[in-house]
Order: structure tokens, then C-alpha cells, then sequence
């Protein structure tokens, strides 16, 4: 968000002006009751030409319109400073507001509908608290709103159609908040609006066509919902969006067909939506992608060879499709860093430049060749390859994955080196295909509650019954991490190490327990910072045997 654009008119033209009395006392109230005076030491006139304070750079910071008779405060920002509690009523003092920054605090309790008198207020930026209770409908009769951020927070219930008559609003965060219920159909009078981003929320109903209507939006996330799809048509209209990334679509299959002519796109995710149908050969026309990830969807057919003229492209995620056909040959552009076509029925050699320093190639559960990849790589991807048996065989019979966080030590004394990727927002999804226990043990998890409290480790323990050979873990998008710390866009893991262990029967070695192999052959996570989708691939083979021998892999 740019809370910036507005403070060339918080200029203080004379000293010799006063400020308003009722403004400097309320503005003094807020700073005792948040502890703030070593932070913001006003003793006298806040509004005092050339005040440290008033700098576009403090945080806090507290800026004037002097342009009357009298100074009024017209921002006030309080950002990131751990600030408690509720929001006092001295703030509804400061009724010519015009921007105001409370992100990224600790600020509990509900909106207060006394916001309502702020009606000056351009910038509203709640984002990152902790606020709690209904989204109140008292926001939408501050009509001069351009800017509205709401995200990650504790809310309850829909967001109210009030928030349809702020016509002149660009910028819409919701996301994260907590936020259910059907989108108000309201929303199509946001015909000013350039950002919304209303991810990780319990909204249900159709993707709305309206949508199709906000034809100024340049950036939409949709993505962990429980929206149901199909993509309306009426997307087509969108020509300007730069950014899209709709995701976890339930109910009906959708189509690429509302993909015309958006050629302004740099990023475009439509990960896990029930996709159908072929991948079309217009998508190599838009020049400007530097991210397309169709991963997790139901496309068939081949890659388009159009894709060669994605010049831009840094990351294409296309795995868990049902592609055949083989990979053109030039796929791999100058810019391409990551390639992802796990699980589809692809076959035929790897592409041109496959071997490019830097690239990260996904082809496990694919029959491309592998004969171009070297040593170790070479017999690793041979062994993952759909309908091979691998013949090594290791002793080891647990392993580890490192997922996200600091260097940790289990109780048991495991010691877990530090993965410090930003790997974003991720949960724990189970197959339904009887990989891993034949049942989802985990729905609705939430860190925070299980944890009961932040910077506290949790560990979950499940056991598994692995009889055909294959364990299959995959992260969707159903919640996140840490959010937001040290920076915004920033989240920790959810899952911090995948530890995986043979359990023994007390009775000592069977047959069963002799033959039982083990192959865990993907793992992905959802990425926030960017969002970026991250593969990583492992495998263990393991027997038991009274001597350990270094494992092979």
C-alpha cells in the first residue's frame, strides 16, 4: 500500500499559528496511553514548523495542515511499535484526519463504530493486529477512502455492504482477516478499484462475476478460500491486471478461456482451481509473465511451444497435471530459474539447456529421459520416474526434511539445521488416495491456538501404515505461518521439519518390516513473499538391518 501519496499537504506554513487545543490534548492522551512519550516527546504545539516528527520517514509520526487559521493534525501514524489495547475514543478527536497508519501492532477488541466521524480519511491502514468482531458497517460512510487495509486480523463474519459505496477506493486489503460469508455484491460499484487482495479468508459462493466489471483492477488474489469456481468468462474485461492468483477453487471445472488478451500480466497463479481443458497457445503471447504456475489442476495436452517466447518467464509450475506430449525444446528461456512439470505423462528428452547454472528442474513422476543429468542427479531421478523400481538399497531407516525456521534441537536430541527460504504460507494436506494413512488427520489446523503463544515450538506426531511403496505429502494453501515479521509480505513456515522414522513392533524384525519400503516423492508449499511455488523433492529407501551404512541417495 502507498500511504505516502498524500503528504505533500501536511506542510506547516507558520509558526506563528496555533494548534487546535482539543486535537494537542487528545493527541497527548494517545501517546501516554500507548507509552509513546519516549518515542514522541510533544510537550507543547505538535504542529511546530520543521518538527522531527512530521518527517515522511518517522514512525511515529504526526504531521499538520497549517493552510487556515488554525493547525489541525492531519497523520498520524503509529506502525510496527507493539501498541496495545483497544483504539481510545480521544482518537475520534482527530476528525481531520486524512491518513492513518495503526499497522502491525497488537491492538485487540473491535473497530469502534466511532470511526464513522473520521470522515476525512483517505488512507485507513488497520492492517496486522489483532482486532476482533464483525468488519463494522459504520467504514463505509468514509467515502473519501482510497486506500483500506483490514488484513490479518481476527474479524468474524462477512464484510458488510456498506463497504460498496466507497466508490473512490483503489487499494482494498482483506486478506488474512478472518473475514467469511458470501463477497457482497456491493462490491461491483468499485469501479475505482486497482488492488484487492482478499486471500486466506472463509469466503463461500461463486467466484463473482461481477468482478468482471472492475475493469481498473491491476492486482486480485483470491487464493485459500472456499470460493467455488468456475473462472467467469466475465474476467476477460480485466486488461490491466498485472497480478493474478486465484487458487483452491471448489465445485465446477473452469477454463483458460477467459485468458485474451491480458497482456499487461507479470504474474498469473491459478494453482489448484479444477483447470480443464488444453493449455492455449495465446498464453505464449503474453510477453510480460515472469511467473505462470497451473500446477495442481486437471490440463490436458501438450506444452505450448509458444512458451519458447516467454522471454521474461522466471517461473513455470505446471506439475500435477495430466500433460503428455514432450517439452519444447527451447522452453528454458534466458530467465527461467525454476521448472516444475512434476506428475504428468511427459515423456521424450529433457529440453536444450537443462543443465543451465542455476535452474531448478522438476520432473519426478514424468518419463523424460534422464540420460543428460550426471551421476547422483541422474540415478536419484531415475529412481522417482513414473512406473520405475528402483533396486538400491540403504539401512537407514528414518529421515529428515527441513522445511523453514532456526536451527533446532528435539527433545530426543535431533538436531534440525536452519532453512532460512521464504517459503511462505503452507499447511498439511493429506491425500484421499490412501498415501499416507488413508484419511486427513489434520483439518483446521491453527498453529497459534495449538501452540499457545508465538516463538514456541509444536511438534505432531501421526504414524503411518506405508504398504505401497509411496508416501505423498503436498502443502495447500489452508492457513499460514508467521506473518509479516520482520517485514510485510514476510511468513515463516508452518512446518518447520518433516521427520519420518520406522516404528518398531517391540518383537523385533518381521518379514513385513523386512520388505517394507518407503518413497516420499513430493513435497511443495504455497509462497506469500512473492509467492513463488517451491518443490522439493526427496526419496529413502530403507530395510532393516543391525548395521547402519551411510545412505545412498
Amino acid at each position: 500500500m502507498d500511504w505516502n501519496q498524500y503528504d505533500s499537504e501536511s506542510r506547516v506554513v507558520s509558526a506563528q499559528k496555533t494548534s487546535d487545543p482539543n486535537e494537542v490534548d487528545a493527541l497527548n492522551k494517545l501517546i501516554d496511553y500507548w507509552d509513546l512519550r519516549d518515542k514522541l516527546n510533544i510537550t507543547n504545539d505538535p504542529c511546530i514548523q520543521d518538527a522531527e516528527w512530521a518527517n515522511e520517514q518517522a514512525n511515529p509520526r504526526v504531521a499538520c495542515d497549517c493552510s487556515s487559521s488554525t493547525c489541525h493534525i492531519t497523520h498520524l501514524k503509529i506502525y510496527g511499535l507493539d501498541i496495545s489495547g483497544e483504539i481510545p475514543s480521544e482518537l475520534f478527536v482527530l476528525k481531520e484526519l486524512v491518513k492513518l497508519d495503526f499497522g502491525q501492532n497488537i491492538l485487540n477488541g473491535t473497530i469502534p463504530a466511532e470511526i464513522e466521524q473520521l470522515s476525512n480519511l483517505l488512507n485507513l491502514n488497520l492492517s496486522i493486529n489483532n482486532f476482533t468482531g464483525a468488519v463494522p458497517q459504520e467504514l463505509g460512510n468514509l467515502t473519501k477512502l482510497t486506500t483500506l487495509g483490514l488484513g490479518s486480523n481476527n474479524f468474524v463474519g462477512p464484510l458488510p455492504p456498506s463497504l460498496g459505496k466507497l466508490t473512490s477506493l483503489q487499494e482494498l486489503h482483506v486478506d488474512s482477516s478472518g473475514v467469511s460469508g458470501p463477497i457482497p455484491r456491493e462490491f461491483e460499484n468499485l469501479k475505482s478499484l486497482q488492488t484487492l487482495w482478499a486471500s486466506d479468508n472463509l469466503f463461500t459462493g461463486k467466484l463473482p462475476d461481477f468482478f468482471g466489471a472492475l475493469t481498473e483492477l491491476r492486482n486480485l488474489r483470491l487464493q485459500g478460500t472456499l470460493l467455488e469456481g468456475p473462472i467467469p468468462s466475465s474476467f476477460s474485461a480485466l486488461k490491466k491486471l498485472e497480478e493474478l492468483r486465484i487458487g483452491d477453487l471448489k465445485g465446477e471445472d473452469s477454463v483458460l478461456e477467459f485468458l485474451l488478451d491480458q497482456k499487461s500480466l507479470t504474474i498469473l497463479v491459478l494453482r489448484n482451481c479444477l483447470l480443464s481443458g488444453q493449455i492455449p497457445d495465446r498464453l505464449g503471447n503474453f510477453s510480460r509473465l515472469r511467473e505462470l504456475d497451473l500446477s495442481f489442476n486437471k490440463l490436458t495436452g501438450q506444452i505450448p511451444d509458444s512458451f519458447q517466447d516467454l522471454a521474461l518467464l522466471q517461473y513455470l509450475y505446471l506439475g500435477n497435471n495430466s500433460l503428455n506430449g514432450q517439452l519444447p525444446a527451447n522452453i528454458i528461456g534466458p530467465n527461467l530459474t525454476a521448472i516444475d512439470v512434476s506428475f504428468n505423462p511427459i515423456s521424450g528428452d529433457l529440453p536444450q539447456n537443462s543443465m543451465k547454472v542455476g535452474l531448478s528442474m522438476n520432473v519426478v513422476g514424468t518419463s523424460i529421459n534422464a540420460n543428460n543429468l550426471q551421476g547422483k542427479a541422474s540415478r536419484m531421478l531415475q529412481c522417482l520416474q513414473a512406473d520405475f523400481k528402483c533396486s538400491n538399497k540403504v539401512s537407514s531407516k528414518s529421515f529428515s526434511v527441513k522445511c523453514g525456521g532456526m536451527n533446532q534441537t528435539s527433545a530426543s536430541g535431533i538436531e534440525y539445521e536452519g532453512d532460512f527460504e521464504s517459503i511462505g504460507a503452507a499447511s498439511l494436506y493429506t491425500s484421499s488416495e490412501n498415501l499416507w494413512a488413508g484419511e486427513i488427520v489434520l483439518k483446521d489446523f491453527n498453529i497459534k491456538n495449538e501452540a499457545g503463544g508465538s516463538k514456541k515450538a509444536l511438534i505432531k506426531t501421526f504414524e503411518a501404515d506405508v504398504t505401497n511403496t509411496i508416501m505423498d505429502i503436498h502443502f495447500f494453501w489452508a492457513g499460514k505461518g508467521t506473518c509479516c515479521i520482520p517485514d510485510k509480505e514476510t511468513y515463516g513456515p508452518l512446518v518447520s521439519a518433516i521427520d519420518v522414522s520406522q516404528v518398531s513392533d517391540g518383537a523385533g524384525s518381521s518379514t513385513r518390516d523386512k520388505k517394507r519400503l518407503g518413497k516420499l516423492v513430493g513435497i511443495s508449499a504455497a509462497c506469500v513473499a512473492g509467492l513463488v511455488i517451491i518443490s522439493s523433492v526427496f526419496y529413502l529407501w530403507w530395510i532393516k538391518e543391525d548395521s547402519p551404512r551411510n545412505m545412498r541417495i
